[in-house]
């Protein structure tokens, strides 16, 4: 479906769970076999037609010594096509979950930061990749990012519009845009419908008639990699990586402009991760896709993100086209997750040197004064725990909130100024030639992985 088309007012996004929010599909509903109405309690079928034994379309293979995606430096248009244009903006945003207390009268005792004031934009045809340790608020912000949560304050805007606080009738044609796949295939599908029905209810959403439901459900199948045939069958009956395709064919029964990816690879054998991010990339180039990716996994998102951003505690550590971040880290946070990746040859490995973080993250509900890493930080001082950085941007557009920057020079120092995205709170000092400890650019602390 081409962009100057039409779109429909309805939209298909699942809750957590699964269920889609108008309810099970009816007996009879669209895709049905036709004269398949059930009695007797007997099971409806749908009429899947076998694919010929042909090969299906759009199928990932892992590609051997497949190179990064370039990163989205300033001026270059990323990856899959699309202009400069911001298709989603982020503008200090804040989730906080109260915490309550009291047996007659619940009374607010502490809140709970997951996000914490975080900018940033998307552009179209970009894919952005969020990472972080467990538990720094990467999934809530996705969440909030398509209203699963509502969030404590700041702005989103979906191609200019203010979503934020948008009321259900107005979020049902933006919704149809905005799609998501869940971290938990298995969770993610109703155990109790079939393949057809899940795939075909967005399709009815968006709009599709009837007798065409059941042919675009298997073009859905194959596009993701699939064999149409496998419509009659429930989610328990197919692998984890075959039902994380039936998730990705869920998300484009919608045809939307934007994917939130929560981890869609992380619990899927290496060989299945290879296929999957593979397949996004050929999605991606197919329909002119913009993606948010979160991961854990660094050596994944450097080969699937145009631009990756960093969070830490629920703030914005640093913000950087993905090359630029593996080869220049400026935040000691970013070294210490890219010194963790291991490196394919054991001597290599044993013989780099590591920057190791030391004891465990604060706790989110009373969280540290100043730079939230400075509990851990090796080159905090005093300015650190009082200050919070702004973010500051570096020549290519690479943005770090940290007192004392590594691997700049004192020219790239001197040139740097503070970003628009910088959090309400921070302060105005910026850094210093006098507080870079870390001298010329340093090679990239680990190289990523085939």
């Amino acid at each position: 479906m081409s962009e100057g088309e039409a779109r429909s007012e309805r939209a298909a996004v699942q809750r957590p769970g699964g269920l889609p929010q108008d309810g099970p599909e009816p007996q009879g509903g669209p895709g049905w076999q036709a004269g398949a109405e059930p009695t007797g309690g007997a099971e409806p079928t749908w009429s899947a037609e076998p694919s010929g034994g042909a090969e299906p379309k759009g199928a990932a293979e892992p590609r051997e010594g497949a190179e990064p995606r370039a990163g989205a430096a300033a001026g270059e248009v990323p990856a899959g096509g699309g202009d400069r244009t911001p298709l989603l903006e982020v503008e200090h945003l804040r989730m906080l979950f109260p915490i309550k207390a009291g047996l007659v009268v619940d009374r607010q005792v502490g809140q709970v930061h997951a996000v914490d004031d975080v900018s940033f934009d998307l552009l179209e045809g970009e894919t952005l990749g969020i990472v972080g340790e467990s538990g720094c608020g990467k999934t809530t912000l996705i969440r909030v990012l398509v209203r699963l949560l509502d969030a404590t304050s700041g702005t989103i805007r979906f191609r200019g519009l203010d979503i934020t606080r948008a009321g259900r009738r107005e979020l049902a044609p933006i919704r149809r845009e905005m799609q998501m796949v869940f971290q938990d295939p298995q969770a993610s599908l109703n155990p109790r419908k079939r393949v057809g029905q899940i795939l075909a209810t967005p399709l009815r959403m968006r709009g599709v008639p009837r007798e065409q439901v059941a042919r675009e459900s298997r073009e859905l199948l194959q596009r993701v990699g699939m064999s149409g045939d496998v419509l009659n069958r429930f989610p328990h009956e197919f692998s984890g990586g075959q039902r994380q395709r039936i998730g990705i064919a869920r998300a484009l029964a919608m045809d939307p402009r934007l994917i939130l990816l929560d981890e869609p690879v992380s619990a899927l054998d290496v060989s299945i991760q290879a296929q999957v991010i593979n397949l996004l990339d050929d999605l991606q180039d197919e329909f002119h896709l913009s993606y948010v990716f979160v991961a854990h996994d660094l050596s994944v998102v450097r080969h699937v993100s145009d631009r990756i951003v960093v969070m830490y505690l629920g703030k914005l550590m640093e913000i950087s086209p993905a090359e630029e971040l593996y080869s220049k880290p400026i935040h000691p946070y970013t070294q210490a997750l890219l010194s963790a990746i291991p490196i394919p040859d054991p001597r290599l490995n044993r013989s780099r040197e590591r920057s190791v973080i030391g004891g465990e993250p604060p706790n989110p509900i009373n969280p540290p004064t100043g730079c939230r890493f400075h509990t851990r930080c090796a080159h905090a001082t005093d300015i650190c725990r009082s200050v919070e950085p702004p973010l500051v941007q570096y020549a290519g557009g690479h943005l770090a909130a940290c007192h004392h920057p590594r691997n700049v020079t004192a020219a790239e120092i001197a040139s740097a100024v503070r970003s628009d995205l910088s959090p309400l709170a921070a302060g105005s000092e910026m850094p210093s030639v006098d507080s870079n400890g870390a001298g010329p650019p340093a090679a990239a602390s680990a190289p990523a992985q085939g």
